[in-house]
């Protein structure tokens, strides 16, 4: 037989076409209970922890404080605990997204701090309408925060060495601004009195905590469904009806809760709701939108970020013009409580209260992983220790230092979680 005479293989021994593996995920689901409990072991051996350890921390936190003090889960205390919260929940919303990208930003404190100086001397000093006067404010945030991005992204200076000198710069300008009286009082109206301790949704009705808690749910639902539509038509992955309906029950469970305790005092705060909207939106724009995902992206690898045609400099400028504009709105939150702009402003432990706060509710300091919600979280821990000790008459020192074991524990969770996402190549 000649060499060039080519060898056939048999029409039956042919192989079979090669069949595309099935996303693990769906396999799990499809098992039902079992499947889930399945998928949530694997998610702890792959260290991919989520929300969990700051949940359990905050069940250990409540029930410690409640032995000790009854008052503590009381809906007075609870109602203090949601309004406190807001303003420095502000600034740890805006470090999410600089941590995202594996940064930091030590100005925020100094910044809030300027903007209530800003907004009084517009309000107050120069009567110029409220309004406008906190649109000033908020944009000389966002340039702040640019500023200190195009000094990173394009000078190349980092980061840290940036944002410090920030903060020294802008506590600087901000003591300036109050050189003549040291302080000065904010009228409790318009978007102060909003931001006051005395201001409360739907003025105190009962139903206004009950309309928040349906809208929540129904706008989790709605999103779930739409989601999962368009995850079907697109042929990937998505959530099975029932447990989109497993976690809206749960989540109305908390919601409605939490609305009853609330509405046995007070009612839910203005500051408070308007600190939930905000996360929705920025969850929103992180999860679903293009500049979200590039900001995962260059927190993730910036070179490969790079290589992948995103703009890592105007990435970076816009995460921290983010963080300058959300460092300026809590400086508001934070005047709103007192009504007034004074040279102790954003100073004290402001700056490490925000950034624990991020960090205790589950972001990463390596960036890449984490989410706005995680402001949520780490500030009630926070503020339920803050409150807790009050309660106890503690001394100051001892919330220090308990708060920085929290913080600790949290980066050490953190770190091991990598460390075994890394080890089972999850990372």
């Amino acid at each position: 037989m000649s060499d060039k005479t080519t060898m056939r293989q048999p029409l039956d021994e042919v192989p079979p076409p090669a069949v595309a593996p099935l996303d693990p995920r769906l396999l799990v689901r499809e098992e039902g209970l079992k499947g889930y409990l399945t998928e949530f072991k694997r998610k702890l051996k792959g260290g991919e922890l989520g929300s969990l350890p700051v949940i359990l921390a905050l069940v250990i936190i409540w029930t410690i404080f409640q032995l000790k003090d009854s008052l503590f889960l009381s809906s007075a205390n609870m109602v203090n605990i949601c309004y406190f919260m807001a303003g420095t929940g502000m600034l740890a919303v805006g470090l999410v997204f600089v941590l995202l990208l594996g940064e930091i930003d030590l100005s925020v404190a100094s910044v809030s701090g300027l903007a209530a100086a800003v907004f009084a001397s517009l309000s107050v000093t120069h009567n110029i309408n409220a309004w406008v006067a906190v649109v000033l404010t908020v944009l000389t945030g966002i340039a702040i925060g640019a500023i200190h991005g195009f000094f990173f992204a394009k000078i190349g200076v980092p980061a840290f060495v940036v944002t410090l000198a920030g903060f020294l710069g802008w506590t600087g300008l901000m003591q300036w601004l109050l050189r003549g009286t040291g302080s000065l009082t904010i009228q409790d109206k318009g978007l102060l009195h909003v931001l006051g301790q005395r201001s409360f949704f739907m003025n105190q009705s009962i139903a206004g905590a009950y309309i928040l808690a349906t809208l929540g749910v129904g706008a989790l639902l709605v999103g779930s469904l739409i989601d999962q539509s368009r995850r079907r038509s697109a042929g990937v992955p998505f959530r099975p009806t029932g447990e989109i309906l497993v976690r809206t029950v749960a989540l109305a469970v908390v919601a409605y809760v939490a609305a009853y305790v609330l509405n046995k005092s007070a009612g839910v705060p203005n500051a408070l709701v308007i600190f939930l909207a905000t996360l929705v939106i920025c969850d929103f724009v992180l999860r679903r939108t293009t500049f979200g995902r590039k900001i995962f992206a260059v927190g993730g690898s910036i070179e490969a970020a790079r290589r992948a045609g995103i703009n890592v400099a105007m990435i970076r400028i816009v995460v921290f013009a983010i963080s300058g504009g959300f460092a300026a709105i809590g400086g508001l939150f934070l005047a709103g409580q007192t009504y007034t702009a004074t040279l102790q402003a954003g100073t004290g432990n402001l700056l490490m209260l925000a950034i624990a706060a991020a960090v205790i509710g589950g972001t990463s300091l390596f960036g890449g992983r984490g989410n706005v919600w995680s402001a949520l979280l780490g500030m009630l821990v926070i503020q339920s220790i803050q409150t807790g000790l009050d309660l106890l008459n503690m001394d100051q020192s001892i919330q220090y230092m308990i708060t920085g074991a929290v913080l600790l524990a949290a980066v050490v969770v953190d770190s091991v979680s990598r460390r075994t996402q890394r080890s089972s190549g999850r990372a």
